[in-house]
């Protein structure tokens, strides 16, 4: 099994025709993922890599059901293609662009609440259910079936560490980028109790970095309500505060949001917390091994 997506799940593309939203559409065909139209004003008729293309997601909608939709739309523009994607009824929104404007982001978390659908990033490179239906910029080569859960707010990173567990011949069951914005949709804690509930998820690994509490809240969490494994990962243990490091939530403020406070309520939750990427697979073998 896996969350949120599978390979049933019916997407759209908003941006198709740029250079990046024309690229991934390809990417996100060659993996498996069914992409059933794309949106770009003003140019209804057109096919990018075999997908029609549309004015508005209404009339993607008049032609077939769509569960989901991944945005390639520049920031400034980003509010109005999630909102109308969201007034259409499209359920699950992938905000690929970074540094939408915070207003903008909070009028569309606000209206995906209203609207009962899920929201992944701002400035996230997306999901991806293993083997079967990606949404989003990783790599295809590194998401492989298999029995572990990861959710992390770091692309790269989460790119790296599951880079070695295919390495060592160790799967996933679904992969979901947070995104790196101040605001974002889906927060650590909505993924883990997906996780918990998914029998197909052994144990997961969490992908976290330094500003914010959602590390603590998520290792509250854990202490409270997971009884599947979690090991984590942590970035910006050198970073110094008060100064912003590629993420506008990975800044540390009035000392909240510290790497060492993440560290000690994640092992105070008995969460084994690595100090290196490359540890990950021993430490995802051995607890494993004990599930």
């Amino acid at each position: 099994m896996s969350i949120f997506i599978d390979k049933q799940t019916r997407v759209l593309v908003q941006g198709i025709t740029g250079k990046q939203g024309s690229f991934h559409t390809g990417q996100m065909i060659a993996y498996g993922t069914k992409i059933v139209g794309g949106i770009s004003p003003g140019k209804g008729g057109q096919t990018v890599e075999g997908v029609p293309v549309f004015d508005t997601v209404f009339e993607a909608l008049e032609k077939q059901p769509v569960d989901a939709s991944i945005l390639f739309i520049p920031a400034p523009y980003a509010k109005d293609a999630a909102l109308e994607a969201l007034d259409a009824g499209v359920k699950i929104i992938v905000l690929i662009p970074e540094h939408i404007p915070l207003h903008d982001a909070m009028e569309i978390m606000a209206y995906a609440r209203q609207k009962e659908a899920v929201i992944v990033g701002p400035n996230t490179f997306g999901l991806v259910s293993s083997g079967s239906c990606k949404i989003g910029i990783m790599p295809n080569r590194y998401f492989i079936p298999g029995p572990v859960g990861v959710v992390s707010r770091s692309g790269t990173l989460c790119y790296e560490i599951v880079g070695h567990l295919t390495d060592s011949d160790i799967g996933t069951t679904t992969v979901v980028g947070l995104g790196g914005d101040r605001v974002v949709g889906l927060n650590f804690i909505d993924v883990l109790e997906k996780f918990e509930e998914d029998p197909a998820t052994k144990m997961i690994i969490l992908v976290g970095e330094i500003g914010g509490s959602s590390e603590e809240e998520a290792a509250q969490y854990i202490a409270n309500s997971m009884t599947k494994p979690v090991i984590a990962y942590l970035a910006g243990r050198s970073a110094p505060p008060g100064k912003r490091m590629g993420h506008a939530g990975a800044i540390i403020e009035r000392g909240r949001g510290t790497f060492e406070s993440k560290v000690k309520a994640l092992s105070e939750a008995g969460v084994k917390v690595a100090e290196l990427p490359m540890e990950i697979p021993l430490l995802v073998k051995a607890a494993l091994a004990k599930a």
